[in-house]
């Protein structure tokens, strides 16, 4: 730090922080480009904070002038090259591809018109949300120096409340080869971020894809499993060989055997064949990743996405290899949980994170249960495969099969995108009129098999609206190099537009004007006028429409709750009647040996009902013996509880609640003011309560499988205590017994339990309800005039900026 800006911390009555701006290096020249968030690392406390930007207001304006109304070109010079900031973020975005040197073309001299507006938009966008935020933390400041009352914590906590956060997952599935990096690669412009190669070598962990918003550096961070975790992996290699010594070797043993041996062999070579668990966790072999003993998250910071690729290549992906030019010695993807890389640039995804997922979840229980929930909340999901088997691929439709549940009436998918990669791969002739004319013959092709396929999966399809599916077939190689396709013949700016929208849902800026400018209407309403009896007769008017409300709601889930337990309870006379049925199939399967299966059982009750298989879909006993249960509400629940999260019994209601508060100004035009914040109250709500719900929901649906693996636990644990001659046989009478002798109590558990979670959420929804809008209606008039600042120049400049952001948009 240079004296300049020590004497000016020291001048403005800041000292106590000069220490602070020290240690992160702050000079003249990078003070003035600190962004907002910056300053909040920087000075923590509101008031000093407060105090701190307007004196550098007041410096930039000086500056300003000396330099004939800008900033000297030194400061922006620096500012690119070491405080890479908001500054940096706002100019414009035409040419972000001209940034990615892999995507260099002189096609991005003549992007789109509306692309580049788009571009410029975003630009725009940011700059006034930051320009509303300043403007809220100052009205934050004034409230710290009033009088701590029950109106002043409430308005500060709403102010604290305004920035909320909400990104869209879109989950990536497909088989190794199939192309998934090489798509996230093309489709966010970075040919050399994500690794990918050799066929041997695939992608082994979670990775999800976002923008980085701090900063301007390309980014990874590693979550790793627990010590305990990887103790237990190690302590259960020695119980399947054990276990497995004088049995009959399958394919399903080679596979886990295979996978225990790729794993051990990453990180300790040979000397796991000879070690014990406890020297195999010995400190030696994690000096490289301390954090992954002190149990916290590793990050990787680079300049450019080759560098970042080259660094995390080894706690992404399972390879023999080398890493550039030196040979990997050590592996660390198996005790990888996720990585998240962040980059820059990506203006799709500031409110949209891309998962490139393994297919059919994992036999690790903390990365299983991260793949469910991940799972569970993808808005959408890419079903990736090559074009040339796209409709044969078994692989890419079993796993759409097994996460139907999770991602439809038991999660919040409202997209699915099959994408048929690699369309330019094709016998070429030297015309590349008749080369061109192939390639998009074959795209038809392949778009109308693949829907013919989708549309015999009765089972899947009933999870889902009608038009979520939709075939697109790509090429990244071509959408690089552009040899014979032209950008939108390889369909990836149709992904890009997608993706562009979704992210357009959440604007940051128009939430959070509709938040600032109804609190700052409450603050200035009250300020301006008397108390009166007028107040008392608008707050019984809004009660008495609350309580119409409330009881619309009521009525509506309450005749849900009856069409439910209508479903379940003919769903629970089926189950009675064939879950002897169900059970042979299950325990005795045809054209498998006992010998083979007894492996696969062993497995399934150590892991509560559930095997994981390297090939093929995941087998669920618990989701078997109630799936005759989980049939009979399946069609009604798609209707109650849509993934759009617009229409449907429930959320139908919600989103038609309203006070009337448009009518209410007309009648009461001196409490207008107060009347445009429960307006806004009232939006915000109806968005908390769709939350609720659609997190609800989820319980309400995966309650039946719960219900039934607590129910079976029992059995579980007996089976898995069997061992030596008669093991097969032991462990399957052990669950006939059980399943005979508790049928009549699991089905009927198992309707109660999900139907206690509907009148729980009902009653969840009417509390929040009721409390939320009694709260803000009684302070809203309530507020003593003489404890409030004057907001008045606050108020008119977020309307003047909310001009602003509506022409930009």
């Amino acid at each position: 730090m240079d004296t300049f800006v020590r004497d000016k911390l020291k001048q403005w009555g800041l000292n106590e922080f000069i220490q602070k701006f020290e240690d992160e290096e702050v000079d003249k020249d990078s003070l003035y480009c600190l962004e907002e968030k910056d300053i909040l690392i920087l000075i923590p406390k509101v008031g000093p904070r407060a105090r701190f930007k307007e004196k550098l207001r007041m410096l930039k304006e000086e500056e300003s002038k000396r330099n004939d109304g800008e900033l000297c070109p030194k400061m922006c010079q620096q500012q690119e090259k070491d405080a890479p900031g908001l500054s940096k973020t706002l100019q414009s975005t035409s040419d972000t591809r001209k940034r990615k040197d892999a995507f260099q073309s002189d096609s991005s001299k003549d992007q789109p018109t509306e692309k580049k507006k788009r571009k410029t938009a975003i630009s725009s966008d940011l700059s006034i949300f930051f320009s509303v935020k300043n403007l809220m933390a100052e009205v934050q400041a004034k409230l710290h120096n009033q009088e701590d009352t029950k109106v002043n914590n409430f308005l500060k906590t709403k102010i604290m409340n305004l920035e909320t956060e909400k990104r869209e997952l879109v989950g990536v599935f497909g088989k190794t080869g199939a192309g998934k990096t090489s798509l996230i690669n093309a489709v966010i412009e970075e040919e050399r971020l994500l690794p990918s190669g050799s066929l041997s070598a695939c992608t082994s962990v979670m990775i999800k894809v976002e923008a980085n918003r701090l900063n301007q550096k390309y980014e990874a961070e590693i979550e790793f499993i627990t010590k305990e975790e990887w103790e237990d992996e190690l302590s259960n290699r020695d119980q399947f060989l054990k276990d497995n010594e004088d049995q009959e070797k399958d394919e399903e043993y080679n596979d886990e055997y295979h996978d225990v041996v790729e794993k051990l062999s990453a990180i300790y070579g040979e000397d796991w064949k000879w070690k014990t668990t406890e020297q195999l966790m010995d400190h030696k072999y994690f000096r490289e990743i301390p954090e992954f003993r002190q149990s916290i998250r590793k990050t990787l910071t680079c300049e450019s996405a080759e560098a970042l690729s080259a660094k995390m290549i080894k706690y992404t992906r399972s390879d023999t290899k080398q890493e550039g030019d030196e040979v990997v010695k050590r592996w660390y993807w198996p005790l990888v949980k996720c990585v998240t890389v962040r980059v820059p640039h990506t203006n799709f995804l500031q409110h949209v994170t891309l998962v490139d997922l393994p297919g059919n979840g994992d036999r690790n229980k903390s990365r299983d249960e991260m793949w469910k929930g991940i799972v569970g909340n993808c808005s959408t999901v890419w079903i990736v495969s090559e074009i040339n088997r796209a409709a044969a691929e078994r692989e890419s439709w079993d796993i759409l099969k097994s996460a139907s549940s999770l991602l439809g009436n038991g999660g919040e998918c409202r997209h699915i995108h099959f994408i048929c990669t690699k369309s330019d791969v094709i016998e070429y002739s030297h015309n590349e009129a008749a080369v061109l004319d192939s390639i998009l013959k074959r795209n038809m092709s392949a778009k109308e098999s693949v829907r013919k396929e989708f549309n015999k999966l009765d089972r899947v399809k009933k999870h889902f609206n009608e038009g979520c599916f939709q075939v697109f077939t790509v090429s990244s190689k071509e959408f690089v190099k552009r040899k014979y396709l032209s950008p939108e013949y390889t369909e990836i700016p149709k992904l890009q537009e997608f993706l562009q929208n979704l992210n357009d849902c959440h604007s940051e800026t128009s939430n959070y004007f509709s938040g600032a400018n109804g609190i700052l209407s409450l603050i200035q309403g009250a300020k301006s006028r008397n108390m009166g009896g007028e107040n008392k007769d608008v707050c019984k008017e809004l009660e008495r429409n609350l309580s119409q409300q409330s009881d619309l709601i009521r009525y509506a889930m309450m005749e849900n709750y009856k069409m439910f337990e209508k479903c379940l309870q003919e769903g629970v006379e089926k189950s009675k009647d064939s879950f002897e049925k169900i059970l042979k199939n299950f325990l005795y399967p045809p054209r498998k040996s006992g010998r083979g299966f007894h492996r696969q059982l062993r497995k399934l009750v150590e892991n509560k009902g559930v095997l994981k298989l390297k090939r093929g879909r995941e087998k669920n006993f618990n989701t078997k013996l109630i799936s005759l249960l989980t049939d009979s509400i399946d069609e009604e629940f798609r209707k109650t509880f849509p993934n759009d999260g617009k229409c449907g019994p429930i959320y139908g209601v919600i989103n038609e609640f309203s006070l009337d508060v448009e009518g209410l100004k007309q009648k009461y035009s001196d409490v207008e003011l107060q009347l445009v914040f429960l307006k806004n109250e009232e939006e915000q709500l109806k968005t908390k309560l769709t939350k609720l719900v659609r997190n609800g929901k989820k319980n309400i649906y995966n309650s039946l499988a719960k219900t039934a693996e607590e129910n079976l636990l029992e059995c579980y644990d007996k089976a898995a205590g069997f061992s030596g001659t008669g093991l097969l046989q032991n462990m399957r009478e052990t669950i006939e017994r059980h399943v005979h002798k508790s049928n009549n109590i699991l089905f009927e558990k198992a309707k109660d339990e999900m139907l206690d979670l509907h009148s729980s959420l009902r009653t969840e929804i009417l509390a929040t309800l009721e409390s939320t809008m009694k709260e803000s209606i009684e302070l809203s008039f309530k507020i003593d005039k003489d404890s409030i600042p004057d907001v008045s120049e606050e108020l008119t400049r977020v309307q003047q900026l909310h001009e602003e952001f509506l022409k930009s948009s």
